[in-house]
C-alpha cells in the first residue's frame, strides 16, 4: 500500500493513507486558510496535488480512485488493456509480426520479462529518486544539503547522519526513513 506524508513548513502534519493525510490537511486549511501543506508520495517522493475546494467530503470524493468510473472505449477493459502508439523501425515491426500471437503479445511478453528481471534494480533506483526529490523539496535550503546528498549517493551512512543531524527533526527523520528504505544507500 502506498503511504503519504504531509508537511506544513518544517513540521510533519500527518502520515498514512492519502485520504487520512488529505483530511488532516483540509482541517488545517479550514482553521488556517493561509496555510500551505504539501503532501508527498512515500514511494516516489513526488508532491501530490490536491484540490481543497469545498467540504472535507467534497475533497475526499475527488481523490484518485474515488471518482465515478469513466465510460470505457474499445479494447479489453477488464484486463486494463490500453491502446497507445509505439514507434519502431521497419525491421522491428517485421520481427514482431513474425512472433507467435503477433506484435501485441510479443511486446507484452518482452515487457513482462524485462520488468521481472529489472525489478530489484528498479525499486532501488525509484527509492533513491524519492530521497532526492524529498530532500530537494524539504531540505534544499538547509545547511549541508548538498554534502548530505553526496553522502547519500556515496552510501556513507555515518556522514549522512552527521550532516542531517542539525536539520529540523521532522524533516531529518523523514529523509532518514526514506534513505533507509532505499536499501541502505545512506
Amino acid at each position: 500500500m502506498t503511504t503519504f506524508v504531509a508537511f506544513h513548513g518544517m513540521t510533519r502534519l500527518a502520515a498514512g493513507s492519502l485520504s487520512a493525510v488529505v483530511e488532516r490537511c483540509k482541517h488545517l486549511l479550514d482553521a488556517h486558510p493561509d496555510a500551505s501543506p504539501m503532501i508527498y508520495d512515500d514511494s516516489t517522493g513526488r508532491p501530490v496535488d490536491i484540490d481543497y475546494r469545498g467540504t472535507t467530503h467534497d475533497v475526499l470524493a475527488r481523490l484518485p480512485g474515488n471518482e465515478p468510473a469513466a465510460k470505457r472505449g474499445p479494447g479489453r477493459p477488464k484486463l486494463g488493456v490500453v491502446a497507445r502508439e509505439v514507434t519502431l523501425l521497419p525491421r522491428h515491426w517485421g520481427w514482431l509480426a513474425a512472433q507467435p500471437g503477433g506484435a501485441s503479445v510479443a511486446l507484452r511478453r518482452l515487457v513482462e520479462t524485462a520488468s521481472r528481471e529489472r525489478a530489484p534494480a528498479d525499486r532501488l533506483r525509484q527509492a533513491s529518486e524519492a530521497v532526492d526529490r524529498v530532500m530537494m523539496a524539504l531540505a534544499g535550503n538547509l545547511p549541508d544539503y548538498e554534502e548530505a546528498s553526496r553522502a547519500f549517493h556515496r552510501s556513507d551512512r555515518e556522514r549522512f547522519d552527521a550532516l542531517t543531524e542539525a536539520w529540523p527533526t521532522d524533516i531529518r527523520d523523514y529523509v532518514r526513513h526514506l534513505a533507509a528504505r532505499a536499501g541502505g544507500e545512506a
